[in-house]
């Protein structure tokens, strides 16, 4: 209440031009002050000649403070700035009085006496001295009774006492709405530890432990470091999830507003931040000269990877670009957002790539030169129980693709793919397997080059368990984790969208790119840092709950198979999968026969991909059963053999 009763009034009163005659009153003070100091603090001097030079002296001063604007700056969130526009005002003011003075010793024009010289640098020093502390006066006045007079102001260290955390200090301190105050610098240079900057006192990175934060009642702990490792960035944040604090970070430098930090861009740490995602290196130019003046075909455009390609995609030289979905409000906000960020060479295309008709009228209209085939159902546990879909989408979809790319000469076919088709335990891994296998089939056209890349988890996909435990956080938890030693590898959207292009520009055909995922995390592990970034204690203030894995989960994903192995590319993060080799013919005919099984709801849909990929075992899963009939089958088979 009182807060909004003083925004009010500052907000009505303290205008400008209420500024503007405060400092003409500043400065009328200051003249009186200056004579009274050149004469010793006596009244030795001509008294009667003020009521003549005051008006002078305010006339001047009002015409300097209108032409440099240093009334003008918003008095509370007074800086360097605003005191290099009072000290150009004074010294405008003082040119103007010393032209003034000179005039009227020459012509003597004014009914006063001439003003010393002396007086007029006295005036000068105290007017730039009283008004730069009137500024300050003010702002340190409007920061205790505004925003500390509130029982909620929370307390902050800033980690590092350089520019940068120098900048934050300001962008803090300076939003009237943050009610925020920085109690101390932490610093690994001990000769600033000890040390004030802006009154803020700078302690060591020994002095950083669960005592001091207690003791200060520290609530948020602000990194403020440009130019640093990530992993080292990594280990200094990591160190301080086990305080009772909030971790919050300032972004680079070139992602500042106008060069210009606002108190709004410091973030809450994300746990993205501490997955060690070292910067990805892309040859643009490679990737420039694939898609100069082509017709690019994006499936599934607006899901995850998909927008994230059509969004990186945009940025080259291309001639049009295709984005096909049948999810149509999602097609519609990325249509939005590509609009507004200025792009408009693309069609947006609401379709199924099961339509093999609707397809080929698009690429009859269109004749695309490259395809990327982002289009799939792709979570596991659903798909365990509607093999139906996963079939009639990764592999029938998939195969509709392919083979309208032979059918249109299409240069390149980019199939993205995942780490679930690698020995997989669930239907949705064996029906990507079991695409990337008619992809190597139709390879065998010598027509189109058909290329896969092959990938783990995407941070913040749809689905993924980031997300997931967000909302979980936001409702209080629980936090659950499907097996206290499941782990997965990560990769963000825009890395992963980056590495497909960059495979796709690299591929000859035939190729099954594997991407370098880092290490696999620990999904536990995951969830207790994401609960201790959020400043809760685990698992006193959230626990995480274990429910047991789910239908067609592994404990871990695996990026190669048996047997299979890798060759290297010239990107450090792409190789290239040595596969085993196929009997294509059989192969391409069992696909086939699943598919045409599949369309009209035959039962042995399941088998026949076990057929097709004898690695595919289900696990935890009702499937296993299958598993277990195809077994007897075999050794039934043994048994008549030998007999």
């Amino acid at each position: 209440m009182i807060k909004n009763y003083l925004n009010n009034n500052v907000a009505r009163y303290a205008s400008k031009w209420l500024v503007l005659g405060i400092d003409v009153v500043v400065m009328i003070i200051a003249f009186i002050l200056s004579y009274l100091i050149r004469y010793n603090l006596t009244l030795e001097f001509d008294v009667a000649q003020l009521p003549f030079q005051i008006p002078i002296v305010a006339v001047v001063s009002t015409v300097a403070f209108l032409i440099t604007g240093s009334y003008k700056g918003v008095v509370r969130h007074t800086g360097v700035k605003d005191v290099y526009n009072i000290f150009n005002a004074i010294c405008l003011s003082s040119i103007l009085m010393i032209l003034l003075v000179l005039a009227n010793k020459k012509l003597a024009v004014f009914g006063w006496t001439t003003i010393p010289l002396q007086i007029i640098i006295v005036h000068s020093l105290i007017g730039f001295l009283a008004l730069s502390a009137s500024r300050y006066l003010f702002k340190s006045l409007y920061n205790t009774i505004v925003n500390k007079s509130l029982h909620n102001t929370k307390r902050v260290l800033i980690y590092g006492a350089g520019e940068s955390g120098i900048i934050t200090h300001s962008a803090i301190t300076n939003h009237s709405k943050s009610n925020v105050k920085v109690v101390g610098y932490i610093d690994n240079n001990n000769k600033k530890v000890g040390k004030s900057i802006n009154g803020v006192k700078v302690y060591s990175k020994q002095d950083l432990n669960e005592e001091f934060i207690v003791a200060n009642s520290i609530s948020e702990v602000i990194f403020s470091i440009q130019n640093i490792n990530p992993t080292a960035l990594r280990e200094l944040v990591e160190g301080m999830v086990d305080y009772p604090v909030k971790v919050k970070i300032v972004p680079p430098v070139e992602d500042w507003i106008n060069g210009e930090l606002k108190f709004s861009q410091i973030k809450q740490v994300q746990i993205e931040d501490l997955l060690d995602r070292a910067p990805i290196t892309i040859e643009n130019s490679k990737i420039s000269g694939e898609l100069k003046d082509k017709v690019v075909v994006v499936t599934g455009g607006a899901g995850s990877i998909g927008s994230e390609l059509v969004r990186q995609i945009c940025k080259y030289d291309y001639k049009s670009l295709i984005v096909i979905d049948q999810a149509e409000s999602a097609l519609y906000d990325l249509q939005q957002e590509l609009k507004q960020n200025g792009f408009h060479n693309f069609l947006p295309i609401v379709g199924d790539i099961r339509d093999k008709n609707r397809l080929n009228h698009i690429f009859t209209e269109h004749n695309p030169s490259i395809i990327f085939h982002a289009a799939a159902y792709k979570h596991v546990p659903l798909m365990e129980y509607n093999s139906y879909e996963a079939i009639k989408i990764n592999v029938a979809g998939t195969k509709v693709l392919a083979d309208l790319a032979i059918q249109h000469n299409v240069e390149k076919f980019v199939f993205v793919s995942t780490d679930k088709a690698v020995n997989p335990t669930n239907v949705m891994g064996g029906t990507k397997r079991i695409a990337e296998m008619y992809i190597s089939c139709m390879q065998q056209e010598q027509k189109t080059k058909f290329i896969t890349t092959r990938f783990g988890n995407v941070l913040g996909s749809n689905g993924s368990v980031i997300p997931l435990f967000k909302k979980q956080i936001d409702k209080g938890g629980p936090l659950t984790v499907t097996h206290k030693n499941v782990t997965r590898f990560f990769m963000t959207i825009p890395e992963a969208s980056q590495l497909v292009l960059e495979a796709g520009a690299m591929g000859e055909g035939g190729e099954i790119f594997i991407f370098d995922m880092g290490k696999s995390v620990k999904i536990f592990d995951l969830a207790k840092n994401m609960i201790k970034l959020c400043g809760l204690k685990y698992p006193e203030e959230m626990d995480i709950k274990i429910t047991g894995l789910r239908p067609g989960e592994k404990l871990y994903e695996e990026l190669l198979a048996n047997g299979e192995n890798t060759m290297p590319t010239y990107h450090k993060k792409i190789m290239i999968s040595r596969v085993r080799g196929l009997d294509y013919l059989k192969t391409r005919s069992l696909i086939d026969e699943l598919c045409i099984n599949n369309m009209f709801f035959k039962s042995n849909t399941i088998s026949l991909m076990k057929q097709i990929v004898p690695e595919f075992i289900s696990s935890n899963s009702d499937l296993c059963e299958v598993d277990k009939e195809m077994a007897k089958d075999k050794e039934q088979n043994i048994l008549t053999n030998i007999n």
